[in-house]
């Protein structure tokens, strides 16, 4: 996706939200790309997942919150591409704007991608509350737009005979 419908549903005159554009520069002072959790409290609480990808974040609406607890599986439901500068976004949404509401960085920092395609993506994130392997699984049947986000076990690097 590229940022039109991101565009389409602001009004940038009228909400602190950055407009940004398809960035070639990371958001994270890293080789590596970047991650960010939003607490949303708009009509309703859910958290924003972002994954920097392709010169955007691709963004999943979370309503329970992020996996803990290894195995533990969350809806993601996936949204509009938002600009790499939004990893950076903290504030108010105007009342009567797309997403009105409180926006608050919940969690960020880098991830390792494992897997990318358009059933399962596969990475491994480096956050202050969000480490370890995770996986978003693409559903069929409930929504077109529904994933499912997955606590994964780490991968051991050494196979045992009981694991073979």
């Amino acid at each position: 996706m590229a940022l039109e419908k991101y565009h389409a549903k602001r009004k940038f005159s009228e909400t602190s939200e950055p407009s940004g554009k398809i960035s070639k520069q990371p958001a994270a002072n890293s080789k590596q790309p970047a991650f960010v959790v939003q607490k949303h409290q708009a009509q309703n609480l859910h958290f924003d997942f972002r994954l920097e990808h392709d010169g955007v974040l691709a963004s999943w609406a979370i309503p329970k919150g992020p996996p803990e607890k290894i195995g533990e599986k969350r809806l993601a439901v996936q949204v509009e591409d938002h600009p790499v500068e939004y990893a950076k976004f903290e504030g108010e949404i105007p009342e009567g704007q797309y997403g009105a509401g409180t926006v608050e960085i919940w969690d960020s920092g880098t991830y390792k991608l494992l897997k990318w395609d358009e059933k399962v993506v596969e990475f491994v994130l480096s956050g202050k509350k969000m480490t370890g392997r995770y996986s978003l699984i693409k559903t069929t049947g409930y929504s077109k737009n529904a994933w499912i986000l997955i606590k994964q076990k780490p991968k051991s690097l050494f196979k045992t005979s009981l694991q073979e």
